[in-house]
């Protein structure tokens, strides 16, 4: 035990300081990078430090993609390390990893994702079933968002399968997203789990938020992926606890793209020609977008 608070009161601290539910994404893709940074992996890191530092300040959360630092093998994941342990105390960091395995492999993925990487949170599949991400839910301080209904175009391939209603009649006929909440909503000792749930897919968030209450939602799709903030909003803060009863409801909305394009948006009138302040103003106006709710 590290004698930390649990994740979701630090998250609630997170969120009453900095008055908002935004989750800064990182997903420095090195053929994307604004002028004046490389398109290798000293580009790569240069550029996320500058999102990091601008727009930091103003988010309740930021999530690494673990892939775009994966990518360049080992020089990729020192600076994941690097960018790790330039990340103020008081921001919690969420490991989009999207992990889950046996046992065995689980437990190592723990020890490498929250002990060694120092990550707050991780996104985990939940294919292989609750007991194959038990050992990312064990620790009190730290917490694991399930995919659930994803943001993706193809997510409704294999994510909207209607599923049999229960022989014990614990639930009726439904998709298999709403499915995947019910179940994880018995999982883990408490309070250490929650739910990826897209913006680009609103009557599915509500319908998710009705079979699981109290449970925390990172919801990605806004911004790029053109997901609307009003629904998100609206359903996306928990009703009961463990999220419930806390500033922001236990809720994040990720925004990537829309925050780190700013810095190569032509700066027009009034607009800083600095591509750091530019970011600092993009994702000053998203977390203004998304306040602590009541």
């Amino acid at each position: 035990m590290s004698g930390r608070p649990p994740y979701l009161e630090r998250l609630a601290a997170r969120s009453a300081a900095t008055r908002t539910v935004l989750c800064l994404g990182l997903d420095p893709d090195p053929a994307a990078l604004p002028p004046g940074f490389s398109a290798d992996l000293r580009g790569v890191e240069a550029f996320a430090r500058l999102v990091l530092e601008a727009a930091g300040p103003y988010a309740a959360a930021v999530k690494p993609n673990l892939a775009f630092f994966e990518a360049f093998g080992s020089a990729g994941l020192a600076v994941l390390e690097r960018l790790r342990a330039a990340v103020p105390s008081g921001l919690p960091l969420i490991a989009d990893a999207k992990r889950a395995d046996i046992g065995s492999t689980a437990a190592r993925q723990a020890v490498a994702l929250y002990d060694i990487l120092g990550a707050d949170a991780v996104t985990v599949n939940p294919y292989l079933g609750g007991q194959a991400i038990e050992p990312l839910l064990e620790p009190a301080d730290r917490f694991a968002y399930v995919l659930c209904r994803t943001s993706n175009p193809g997510a409704a391939e294999l994510q909207d399968l209607l599923v049999a209603a229960d022989p014990a009649g614990d639930a009726p006929a439904e998709p298999l997203y709403a499915r995947v909440a019910r179940r994880v909503v018995g999982w883990g000792p408490g309070g250490t789990v929650g739910l990826v749930v897209g913006a680009t897919a609103p009557a599915e968030l509500a319908a998710i938020r009705a079979v699981a209450p109290g449970l925390p939602f990172l919801v990605p799709g806004v911004g790029a992926q053109g997901g609307e903030l009003g629904p998100v909003l609206a359903s996306g803060p928990a009703l009961a606890p463990p999220g419930g009863g806390r500033p922001g409801g236990g809720l994040l909305v990720n925004v990537s793209r829309a925050i780190a394009g700013a810095a190569s948006a032509p700066s027009g009138r009034g607009e800083p020609a600095d591509p750091g302040e530019r970011i600092a103003l993009a994702a000053r106006d998203w977390a203004a977008a998304m306040p602590v709710l009541p």
